[in-house]
């Protein structure tokens, strides 16, 4: 690729997050970010979904290949591959993981 302004200013960029994130406290807020905002959608797909309930099949299968490729992501590291992942692979999982949290409160919610 050419030495472009546009091209620099993006490597730049990217640098200094890199850096940014570097700090391990702002990558676990990052994460914790991540989860809160997979509680919550949670939350609003559940609600949004259910209340026509015309999709509810077609969104659950959606939801069930969404979280299985992000495990599927997540855990299939090889051993060559380093110990920490990426940024936003663990962003991704901490989201899934607030979003099974989220339909499973909402499950209980409906049970009672």
């Amino acid at each position: 690729m050419q030495r472009t302004r546009l091209a620099t200013l993006i490597e730049t960029l990217g640098n200094r997050l890199g850096r940014w994130v570097f700090n391990p406290w702002r990558r676990l807020s990052l994460v914790i970010i991540g989860l809160l905002f997979g509680n919550f959608f949670g939350t609003a797909i559940s609600t949004i979904a259910g209340q026509t309930a015309d999709f509810d099949v077609f969104i659950a299968a959606l939801l069930v290949i969404g979280v299985e490729l992000i495990s599927w992501r997540f855990y299939r590291r090889s051993r060559k591959e380093p110990k920490q992942p990426s940024l936003a692979l663990e962003v991704s999982n901490a989201f899934k993981l607030g979003l099974v949290y989220g339909l499973f409160v909402e499950a209980f919610k409906l049970g009672s």
